[in-house]
């Protein structure tokens, strides 16, 4: 059987059904997890999936593959990406491997995988097609049981959140798998709930379930003006990212919550870590600093982030993206439907949330700009850019992640994605006038470099 190798992702593995990604790969893929599981002393896998048409019949063959290696499956079902993690720990499997394409179109599926606790990425990955492709499998009889975790997934949150008074909300799931517990879950927590699209649906007739594009907020937008919800919680594909918008149509993009959610854990734990991404606003370091935390900025990417917290003991991380991840009161995973019952929390202590959000420092910024490349072109630019790029008053230049030039008014980005052939492109500054100048600094810097270059912006 041929493996294509482009379907093993720095984060997970994503192909496009019955192409890149079929049955058999997927099967394959099973046993070599379970092999490595075997390796790592590890005995059972928690396996679940969202809600893609091709979920269950991927979910099945998954099932297969690590049983063959003679690890147990724990079959959980139809659940958002973080239950399976938190199935992980309840059912101290420690593994966990979840059937998901994410915020990808619908013609994806994927895997993303978590043994002795450890999200894998990278290498890790790599090491799973190469045990496929040497035949370095382990063999056995692994046993198969269900198991439904909903019960006390919920258990778990509504014992540790606690708000001051209920709150009204509407939920926009995009037809993603959020949507078959979240409305249930805040309903449990005293909110009272108004819910979009939370029908399960892999076809995603609505509109796309990534709250990373203002576009697909929209919906949720409108229906705050219609409505007397006070906060509106948009949630992607598999429930590990938020979108949040305020009672006026404003989108409060992630490294903003992270502003509120490091005060709140750092209320409490005077002195702590807090990670960002190299995407987030540079306000974020002084806002840290300002309530009594030391912030540090590492690379993009959840299981990077995952990795990063593990190695420092940080207590809160976030993403530009809308992964968030809790290690004060929760697991250190990114878990779009805690983070939004934490962020209700909050809000609840205040008469009018939106101001509360709407008052969080802010610049003006663009959104993720993509220039499109060949394939390997991507990371060779990034390369020559750093070796020969020049940049006009730049006061910091920072090559943890691409390059990030820092400047006294605002920040200019250029990293490469590591699961497609593009550079994404962020710009932020304290007013138009600024954000021009950078975006003009970049233009000119990029084109000096490569003169064909189409760019963005």
């Amino acid at each position: 059987m041929s493996l294509p190798r482009e379907i093993f992702k720095a984060y997970d593995i994503r192909g496009i059904v019955g192409k890149t990604l079929t049955s058999g790969i997927v099967e394959l893929i099973g046993h070599a997890l379970g092999s490595e599981a075997v390796a790592r002393g590890q005995h059972s896998i928690v396996i679940g999936r969202d809600g893609r048409l091709s979920g269950p019949e991927f979910s099945e063959a998954l099932a297969r593959g690590i049983r063959q290696s003679g690890i147990a499956v724990i079959d959980i079902g139809q659940v958002a990406t973080p239950m399976s993690y938190f199935a992980a720990y309840q059912l101290g499997t420690h593994c966990a491997a979840m059937i998901t394409g994410s915020h990808n179109p619908p013609e994806y599926n994927g895997i993303k995988m978590v043994l002795a606790d450890e999200t894998l990425s990278g290498e890790a990955i790599q090491q799973l097609r190469l045990r496929i492709e040497r035949g370095d499998l382990t063999h056995g009889n692994g046993s198969y049981a269900r198991h439904d975790i909903a019960a006390e997934y919920y258990a778990r949150i509504v014992g540790d959140i606690r708000l001051v008074r209920p709150m009204k909300v509407t939920v926009d799931c995009g037809n993603g798998v959020a949507g078959a517990f979240v409305a249930e879950l805040y309903r449990q927590l005293g909110c009272e709930v108004t819910e979009l699209f939370c029908e399960v649906d892999g076809h995603f007739p609505n509109h796309h379930p990534d709250p990373s594009e203002p576009h697909n907020l929209q919906d949720l937008i409108a229906a705050l003006k219609r409505n007397d919800s006070e906060i509106g919680l948009a949630f992607d594909g598999d429930g590990d990212r938020l979108g949040v918008v305020t009672k006026d149509g404003k989108i409060i993009y992630p490294d903003r919550q992270l502003m509120l959610f490091a005060a709140d854990v750092l209320n409490r734990n005077p002195g702590a870590e807090i990670i960002y991404d190299v995407k987030s606003t540079r306000h974020l370091a002084g806002w840290i600093r300002q309530h009594g935390g030391q912030p540090t900025l590492w690379k993009t990417g959840h299981s990077l982030m995952k990795a990063k917290m593990r190695e420092t003991g940080a207590l809160l991380a976030g993403e530009l993206s809308g992964h968030v991840f809790f290690k004060e009161r929760w697991y250190g995973f990114d878990d779009a439907l805690y983070t939004g019952a934490r962020l209700l929390e909050i809000l609840s202590k205040v008469a009018d949330p939106s101001a509360t959000l709407n008052s969080l420092p802010d610049a003006m910024s663009t959104p993720e700009l993509h220039l499109k490349l060949r394939e390997g072109e991507n990371f060779a630019l990034i390369e020559h850019m750093k070796q020969h790029a020049k940049f006009t008053d730049a006061i910091e230049i920072i090559t943890l992640d691409g390059l990030r030039v820092e400047y006294d008014d605002g920040f200019g980005l250029m990293r490469s994605s590591n699961t497609t052939p593009v550079i994404t492109l962020r710009f932020e500054a304290d007013n138009a006038v600024s954000l021009q100048r950078v975006k003009n600094d970049f233009r000119r810097a990029l084109l000096s470099v490569n003169p064909a270059l189409n760019l963005p912006f």
